[in-house]
């Protein structure tokens, strides 16, 4: 018989030492095919929830973040504007906010979570460009119909401090109010529902 002289033994290391081997290099080879077919840290983050701390903020300040790729504003409100608010509805095309998005938590007058906290796409419905904040009121550019808002200046859309679009102007509905939802009284998560 010509298997009498082999060592059984040293043959069953071989295998299994070589399987070990196969395996690992296996992996080895695996590995970068797998993590390639995860979404890349940057495009987990452009979607990612965004936290924001906002018991610094004083009254009438606007914070701005970024959530999705898009610009959101956080405002913190006076009761002074809270008050100015719910006299434009007359000037307004969706006082109600019925054609607009938001959460059902921002469903009311304050388009708002808490009345004092607004929280908004910075965006433009009309062609997405980003307005700018305008706090004053009546200013010499914009007349003394103004109260306050947000200004587009690239098409002349006007927003009030609740990102409701006035009548007659080119943007179609009001500013989006993405989901958020407050963690604590000081800290709110851009990103998911309330």
């Amino acid at each position: 018989m010509i298997n009498e002289g082999v060592d059984k033994s040293k043959r069953q290391f071989l295998t299994s030492a070589l399987t070990v081997v196969g395996t690992v290099g296996t992996g080895f080879i695996a590995v970068p095919f797998l993590a390639q077919m995860q979404p890349s840290v940057k495009a987990m983050a452009a979607g990612a929830p965004v936290t924001i701390d906002i018991s610094k903020m004083e009254p009438g300040q606007l914070l701005r973040v970024a959530w999705r790729g898009k610009p959101v504003w956080v405002l913190n409100r006076t009761p002074e504007v809270l008050a100015t608010l719910k006299t434009l509805d007359s000037q307004l095309r969706d006082p109600l906010s019925s054609q607009s998005l938001q959460p059902e938590s921002s469903k009311n007058p304050a388009r708002s979570i808490k009345p004092e906290v607004f929280v908004a796409v910075g965006l433009c419905t009309h062609l997405g460009c980003s307005p700018t904040f305008r706090p004053e009121i009546a200013p010499s550019d914009l007349g003394e119909n103004w109260k306050g808002g947000f200004f587009c200046p690239c098409h002349g859309s006007w927003f009030d401090l609740a990102g409701r679009v006035y009548q007659g102007v080119p943007a179609p509905t009001n500013l989006e109010v993405p989901p958020y939802r407050y963690v604590s009284d000081t800290q709110l998560i851009i990103g998911e529902q309330a």
